[in-house]
């Protein structure tokens, strides 16, 4: 037992001390790589093989701060099927302000402890933080604990290919129900400091297009210290996504580079989508007021806790151009739509899906049993019926002193009120601009017969002399 407490002492003395140490070694990495040289293959291109802590080696052998993918997300359903399943533990009660910052500690020998099992992993301590209260977000969602451990926990989970800027490893879990991302360790202290205030928002609003935590972890071995989060996959897997927009509402540099664009799925930007869909995307009145309410709302939440640097992150099912992608495709593939019918199952936890989540109910288009449930119906310049699936992302990025600087020199060399770093308050009204005019439209109700207040005014005087003038014939 001595020996035990002693790890744990110095797993908590050493995990944020090493974020230093770890950049260190991200150097030597690329200072060792640019001496060995990289092959470059028809697959990966050079650009990719090298992005943050993320590597990728000449056999396609992807890593995260030195350790290998597949034994990472090993060790992650490992650690988290302990610290969730062992939650029987914590009785039922209201959270307290404690509970927002305990930090929980298992360790993972790999030949096996007193309370863990043996594992073909490297030994591992795991960090379970806020689990009374991350507990209670899932049971707001409606989310099972065994439910949320089978769908993380009993099959493999599929790591995403596209890392993004930061070089952040994403895994989705089977089921497509969550997304597991690694963070850096001030995105990490940022969540857990603001955590007590997202726990009042999600109790005064569970609909909402904010990021929904249902987990944060740390993995730590060999000095090396790995967190993430677990969230709610906005976009699902099932379908094609025709395009996809990661949008800031700022035009300094929001354009797709050649190399996003030679993706088979690229990730466009806020200029693209003006040249992509120049009259936007136009929805139903009811359901463009509530989405656009709903984006309100939230933004003045992340504006409360000063956060910045968000994005809207918009995807979008062609309905027409996919019936006829399955048309071309039916005759090769007859039980095609047998097997996608099957993939279709109900959402594990509530409020998840984009029309639940900006509480809106029209549905005027007719949607294929096929597909998965929430897309809002939409439709493009060209009349095509659309479904877009949407959610805000990247909300960990506070207003500090290095985004202050930041924004300060961009704006002496462009216009500031382009560039995407921004004081939050600007930020927010400038993202909202852009969502509600340019992004979305409303189409136009038809016109109705609205009488001008002088007909008004005459139709009340004749009704009142009609009136008059029966009481007097009646006497």
């Amino acid at each position: 037992m001595m020996a035990s407490a002693q790890v744990v002492r110095e797993a908590e003395r050493a995990p944020d001390s090493m974020e230093t140490e770890a950049q260190e070694d991200g150097i030597r990495d690329q200072n060792e790589e640019k001496k060995k040289g990289h092959v470059k293959t028809n697959s990966v291109s050079e650009k990719d093989r090298k992005i943050g802590h993320r590597r990728i080696n000449e056999d396609g052998q992807v890593s995260y701060k030195k350790v290998a993918t597949n034994q990472l997300m090993g060790s992650i359903q490992l650690g988290i099927q302990y610290s969730v399943g062992g939650q029987g533990k914590y009785p039922e009660r209201d959270l307290l302000m404690h509970d927002f910052m305990t930090v929980e500690n298992i360790q993972f020998p790999n030949n096996g402890g007193p309370q863990t099992p043996g594992h073909p992993y490297n030994s591992f301590t795991f960090k379970h933080f806020a689990p009374v209260a991350f507990r209670y977000f899932r049971d707001l969602f409606g989310i099972p604990r065994d439910e949320f451990l089978v769908s993380i926990c009993d099959d493999p989970m599929r790591e995403l290919s596209n890392p993004g800027a930061s070089g952040s490893i994403f895994y989705l879990t089977s089921d497509d129900e969550f997304i597991l991302k690694t963070v850096m360790l001030k995105e990490a202290d940022f969540l857990q400091k603001l955590l007590p205030g997202y726990y009042m928002n999600l109790n005064q609003n569970p609909k909402t297009l904010l990021p929904k935590f249902f987990g944060m972890f740390t993995y730590h071995a060999n000095q090396k210290n790995i967190r993430l989060t677990v969230m709610n996959n906005i976009l699902p897997s099932s379908i094609k996504m025709h395009l996809k927009f990661d949008l800031k509402g700022s035009t300094y540099k929001r354009k797709a580079s050649k190399h996003e664009k030679s993706k088979k799925s690229p990730t466009w930007k806020d200029l693209d989508f003006m040249d992509m869909l120049p009259d936007g995307l136009s929805l139903e009145p009811d359901t463009y007021t509530a989405l656009i309410a709903t984006m309100r709302r939230d933004c003045r939440v992340l504006e409360s806790f000063k956060i910045m640097d968000y994005s809207l992150l918009l995807a979008i099912h062609n309905l027409d151009q996919a019936a006829r992608e399955k048309q071309e495709q039916a005759g090769c593939h007859p039980d095609m739509l047998d097997r996608q019918k099957s993939m279709v199952k109900q959402k594990l936890m509530a409020h998840s899906t984009a029309m639940e989540s900006i509480q809106a109910t029209s549905d005027p288009i007719d949607i294929p049993e096929d597909l998965p449930p929430g897309g809002i119906p939409a439709r493009n310049h060209k009349g095509e019926r659309l479904l877009v699936f949407l959610g805000i992302i990247d909300i960990l990025q506070s207003y500090q002193l290095k985004k202050k600087l930041e924004h300060t020199f961009k704006a002496m060399i462009h216009d500031g009120d382009t560039v995407s770093v921004h004081r939050p308050g600007f930020y927010a009204d400038r993202f909202m601009n852009f969502m509600s005019d340019t992004v979305f439209k409303k189409i136009p109700s038809p016109m109705k017969h609205s009488p001008s207040k002088r007909t008004k005014r005459e139709s009340i005087k004749n009704k009142i002399s009609t009136t008059k003038t029966e009481q007097e014939t009646k006497k």
